[in-house]
């Protein structure tokens, strides 16, 4: 329909770069919604567009209802936990990612999650700034050099972390069932078939897989109580792939040596959270793949990846249920 008028329903919250690709074409016209409007607003605006862009926004049958003309449903970033994509590939609608757009930004933040437990960096900051400098041979900070990572899912944030533990000579080990031993292999880390087989052998554990079926819960008690006493776990995913209650109690029990935190099983988390509680816990507000940059980058890319669809040449790296296409 490259020729027709699309209209693309876009969140006010999204980058303006994302709004520019759109306003560049004569034959697209857009809409504006807010994220925190009431849901039957939302399904009102939903009525005569033929893409929607999603932040946190979920999808689901009551929104598929309301679009009467849609098209394609693409996504402010590259998770989709939140939309219901069976549905959609039951009615050929595509749902679209933002590929690389916000990988550099995420591989970044479990990288200083790793570093900043590791060099004690709020804890040595807090030192100086409190006059207890005498304290500083209390606790030693460790090294990454020379140390092995699990990396657990090799997809387009797992390979790019990887690369960035093997610059600091670090050993790479990586867990993946859908990604071929030989792909590992060729980007210099070596494939782990059963994951409760090596986390004792370890340093640091940092979690890049979608939240699904099989993953929900995967570190679990059981799970936590193979690794090392002086191991960190690093989640800057999807919460509910850390059990969170059992990783408190490995936290504070000595079971494993701290943990980062970037996503929760509810989000905000609430103020009674014990892992707010823990000095070795470090957290962040779900920001890993949010930078200036990737903000802009997954804009661009999310209102790209709608007009491809709608002109016919859809992006089929971007494409979540490429079956829609067969």
């Amino acid at each position: 329909m490259s020729n027709d008028k699309m209209k693309l329903l876009l969140p006010s919250t999204m980058a303006r770069a994302g709004w520019e690709v759109a306003e560049a074409r004569d034959n697209v016209e857009t809409a504006e919604f807010d994220v925190n409007m009431p849901t039957a607003e939302f399904h009102a605006l939903l009525g005569d567009v033929h893409g929607v862009a999603l932040g946190v926004t979920p999808f689901a049958q009551a929104e598929l209802q309301a679009a009467r003309n849609l098209r394609v449903v693409a996504r402010i970033g590259v998770g989709y936990d939140a939309v219901d994509v069976a549905l959609l590939t039951k009615h050929s609608i595509p749902l679209m990612v933002t590929g690389t757009a916000n990988s550099p930004s995420v591989a970044e933040q479990a990288l200083f999650f790793m570093l900043a437990l590791a060099k004690r960096g709020e804890k040595y900051d807090v030192m100086v700034r409190e006059g207890r400098w005498a304290e500083r041979f209390n606790e030693f900070p460790v090294d990454l050099f020379g140390k092995t990572v699990l990396v657990v899912g090799f997809g387009r944030i797992g390979s790019r972390i990887s690369s960035a533990c093997l610059a600091l000579g670090m050993t790479v080990r990586v867990y993946d069932p859908y990604v071929a031993a030989a792909d590992m292999a060729a980007a210099g880390c070596a494939r782990v078939e059963e994951l409760d087989a090596v986390l004792g052998e370890v340093d640091f554990v940092t979690i890049h897989c979608p939240k699904n079926s099989e993953t929900i819960g995967m570190f679990n008690a059981n799970r936590l109580a193979r690794m090392k006493s002086s191991a960190y776990l690093i989640n800057t995913a999807r919460g509910g792939i850390i059990d969170e209650a059992a990783l408190h109690s490995a936290l504070t029990d000595g079971t494993i040596a701290g943990a980062g935190l970037d996503v929760f099983d509810q989000e905000p988390p609430q103020p009674d959270n014990p892992l707010l509680k823990l000095p070795n816990v470090i957290t962040a507000p779900h920001m890993a793949g949010i930078t200036i940059e990737a903000f802009e980058r997954m804009a661009v890319a999310t209102v790209q990846n709608m007009l491809d669809v709608l002109d016919g040449k859809p992006n089929m790296d971007h494409v979540v249920n490429k079956e829609v296409f067969a």
